[in-house]
């Protein structure tokens, strides 16, 4: 039987072994259920596997089930063996992979192709265990086609003003973890970038006491009645001893890199999505591509998204 430790290294070692559906089956039932089949509706053991239709039945509630029902793949007519490349590359590519790539790779539609993506990046989200603490670094940015790059009827519809104008306010919290651990971070996006936003957000995921430093925006200001707070003004100077923000720049070059040349245009509606796509990779940065697979691989399971709340029509309160 398979198990995790058999997963592959490598892309091309990956779609060889994934390309035998009954292997890429196999494997992810031993992902799913290392210590035996569990009815994802009645949570009962007692089951029995239809080998021919890889299919199986709960006696207690009588119900069929696949290894797909309760995750990402559920009503997916597309096989595991397409499924598990498609997740390996977005995961370990790292300035993304476009609905574009996908289709031309997998031999699927584009349509498909961008309904995959998104769903694997609804397993790549990462949840907020506890609150960062020692040296944090804090800051924004705005997400958005420059005025230059619009067609001039655009760009006097969508640039109503000057800066973030017209653009989508994110904000980023890093801690800082020394040479031997890498920093991680947390991304989100915000309706704006004034004072009680971003400082209540700081409270949700900062430790009291904590070192926490800024670049010169008057929304900061306050923070030293809970933290440690250093202010670095940026038309000085970028580093001042081990007041910087330089941790959060690097992630949102890496975040804008991808957007701009590998996805192009997004709507305001998805960032958040791709937010998490490059959030994960950074925090997993230091793993190998089969560790960063197999992690976003175990985050498949009891989350689900359906084509009408990806386009809007049946949104959850929760997106």
């Amino acid at each position: 039987m398979k198990t995790a430790n058999d997963t592959p290294d490598t892309l091309q070692q990956a779609i060889v072994y994934f390309a035998d559906p009954g292997t890429a089956h196999a494997f992810m039932v031993a992902l799913r259920w290392p210590n035996g089949v569990i009815c994802p509706h009645c949570a009962s053991t007692v089951v029995t596997f239809m080998e021919s239709r890889r299919v199986w039945q709960c006696r207690p509630c009588r119900k069929q089930f696949t290894v797909k029902v309760g995750t990402i793949f559920e009503d997916s007519p597309l096989g595991l063996d397409k499924w598990l490349p498609c997740l390996w590359l977005i995961t370990n590519c790292k300035n993304g992979i476009s609905s574009y790539e996908i289709h031309r790779a997998l031999d699927v539609t584009q349509k498909t192709a961008w309904f995959m993506l998104h769903r694997i990046r609804l397993a790549m989200q990462t949840p907020a265990f506890g609150k960062f603490g020692g040296n944090v670094e804090v800051d924004e940015t705005f997400i958005g086609g420059k005025s230059r790059f619009m067609h001039h009827e655009r760009r006097a519809r969508a640039i109503t003003g000057t800066g973030g104008a017209g653009k989508v306010a994110v904000m980023g919290i890093l801690e800082r973890e020394g040479r031997k651990h890498c920093s991680r971070v947390r991304v989100s996006v915000v309706p704006n970038t004034r004072k009680h936003q971003l400082q209540t957000r700081v409270r949700e995921n900062v430790k009291p006491g904590s070192s926490v430093f800024t670049d010169a925006l008057l929304s900061y200001q306050g923070l030293d009645q809970d933290y440690i707070h250093g202010v670095i003004d940026h038309s000085v100077s970028y580093v001042k001893g081990k007041i910087h923000t330089n941790g959060l720049e690097n992630f949102w070059s890496l975040l804008k890199r991808a957007i701009r040349g590998t996805y192009v245009s997004i709507e305001p509606f998805h960032i958040f999505r791709y937010l998490d796509e490059e959030a994960h990779r950074f925090n997993n940065r230091e793993d190998n591509d089969r560790g960063r697979f197999v992690n976003v691989l175990r985050g498949v399971v009891g989350k689900r998204l359906t084509y009408s709340a990806l386009t809007g029509r049946d949104l959850p309160e929760t997106c």
